[in-house]
């Protein structure tokens, strides 16, 4: 049980990578036709994109299926994709893009520089010129210039900054 548990804590933290490689090289590469709308405004609930949440769930169940009689390490990687795509949702689709109206303002300076380094992404409406491919690991800078602003409105709150 514990190996699993370290199998699909293991796949979790390998699909950030995954997703990258994924996210930068096929999505922003050979499949542009599908991801684009992802990256341009419209007023519907889905988009192509989602196509791939739908890969990867599929992707899942078949490792959950072929690895559960008996449960092996295929089931613990499913878990593992599962548990990535779970936050996937709840961080970059309802979080970021607010597809749920569900989370407010946060004061928590990983969730704000996630969020700023997924709007750097999205300023480039074309397939080239992105930066910031993941979803869960944010380069430092964006950390470091949330963690100013967290700072400096805790500031302002207490009357406590000084021009």
């Amino acid at each position: 049980m514990l190996i699993g548990l370290g199998i699909m804590l293991l796949t979790f933290v390998t699909m950030e990578g995954v997703a990258w490689v994924m996210h930068k090289y096929v999505l922003h590469g050979f499949l542009w036709f599908l991801h684009k709308s992802h990256h341009v405004q419209h007023n519907h609930a889905f988009e192509l994109n989602d196509l791939f949440f739908a890969y990867y769930g599929t992707l899942a169940m078949l490792f959950f299926i072929f690895g559960s009689d008996p449960i092996d390490y295929r089931f613990w990687i499913g878990a593992g994709i599962t548990m990535y795509g779970l936050a996937y949702f709840l961080i970059h689709d309802v979080f970021i893009h607010r597809r749920i109206k569900f989370f407010g303002k946060t004061s928590n300076a990983y969730l704000k520089a996630l969020n700023m380094a997924h709007k750097v992404h999205h300023k480039t409406h074309g397939k080239h010129g992105s930066e910031s491919f993941g979803m869960l690991w944010v380069a430092p800078r964006y950390f470091r210039s949330a963690l100013e602003i967290v700072r400096n409105k805790e500031q302002e709150k207490r009357g406590t900054i000084h021009n």
